[in-house]
């Protein structure tokens, strides 16, 4: 299963594509543009084959399954949008190969690099987000046996318009494919002196492809001193891999000059306020395309939160870091820690 890119698309890979949206649920053969138009529609004077049922009416409380499918396949692209008031109340949830319990678990905006209920373009690669909330996930989702999705509305107010589309492949999956995971977590107020867990409980052999936070100062100051950690394959107290600091783990350097950036693997934006400034709400991104972290049996993933205090001694910070981790690993996957609740995850 070679990757797709422009030095191979022209290779015949016995593939069958397939889509799933609002206007073709099922993804069948034949199946796309076949609703009819009810009384009011605006496709009333055209009729069925028009845009009839381009999105989804997501009801306060209901679960709403996307994809329930048979494989071998691969979910090669995944396209979102909806309002961002919905970005932390909508959560997505996949499954891999009949298991119970989900490999990815994340609210959707969050997933999609986007937080803090706000619409921001991602020029990265894995994933990309376009004017005006267009969200595309490019990590390829191998399956072998079955894969369903679904898309909670946790909030209390009805979503009027979710748009998606799921396109994938009907094809063959090779033994060493392993499954795409990720999950959210977040901590508000981080205790002092306590490291924010960004991943942990991670059982199988597999790697570690990339990180999204949505980070909030809630004291004035540079915050971004903190090293990353990665435990490997047992590691104890102390990582195999370390950083220097927490805007070096990003790609940039010397507190990104309070510039926002977006490139094709890392980017830093400030949401409100500026960094330094209490309050200062921001987003960062790492995709490991290049450099994967690779681990054999177990992971565990931590960001330290630094400051400076006025006498040159450095500031555990107290603030609200949240998180989605993205790795592939081996099945069956453990079950991922709870989600928090509606008001855990709630932006104010």
């Amino acid at each position: 299963m070679l990757p797709i890119d422009l030095g191979n698309l022209y290779l015949d890979r016995r593939a069958e594509s397939r889509s799933l949206s609002a206007e073709n649920p099922d993804g069948a053969v034949g199946g796309g543009a076949r609703a009819e138009p009810e009384a009011g529609s605006a496709a009333r004077d055209l009729g069925k084959g028009w845009k009839v049922r381009p999105c989804l009416k997501l009801a306060p409380g209901s679960t709403t399954t996307l994809m329930d499918h048979e494989g071998p396949g691969v979910i090669r692209h995944m396209w979102f949008t909806f309002r961002h008031t919905f970005y932390r109340s909508v959560i997505l949830r996949i499954y891999w190969d009949g298991q119970d319990h989900p490999s990815v678990e994340a609210p959707l905006g969050d997933f999609g690099c986007n937080a803090w209920n706000e619409r921001q373009d991602v020029l990265g690669a894995p994933v990309n987000v376009n004017p005006h909330g267009g969200m595309n996930v490019y990590f390829p989702m191998p399956f072998r046996k079955h894969a369903r999705i679904t898309v909670e509305n946790d909030g209390v107010n009805e979503l009027p318009g979710f748009f998606y589309t799921i396109n994938y492949t009907l094809e063959e999956v090779p033994a060493e494919a392993l499954a795409f995971c990720a999950q959210w977590r977040r901590t508000n107020p981080l205790p002092y002196a306590q490291e924010y867990v960004m991943a942990d409980g991670i059982r199988g052999r597999g790697q570690y492809v990339g990180t999204f936070m949505a980070w909030q100062q809630n004291s004035a100051g540079w915050w971004g001193e903190g090293e990353i950690k990665m435990f490997l394959d047992g590691d104890g107290e102390h990582p195999t891999i370390c950083g220097t600091g927490t805007e070096d783990y990003f790609l940039g350097a010397w507190g990104f000059d309070r510039r926002d950036f977006s490139g094709p693997y890392a980017g830093f934006r400030q949401v409100v306020k500026t960094s330094g400034e209490a309050g200062c709400r921001m987003t960062l991104y790492r995709f490991h395309v290049h450099d994967p972290v690779f681990f054999k049996s177990d992971l565990r993933v931590h960001m330290q939160a630094l400051g400076w205090r006025s006498e040159g001694r450095y500031l555990a910070l107290q603030d609200d870091i949240s998180s989605v981790v993205y790795w592939y690993q081996t099945l069956p996957s453990a079950p991922l820690p709870e989600l928090p609740d509606a008001d855990a995850r709630e932006v104010i």
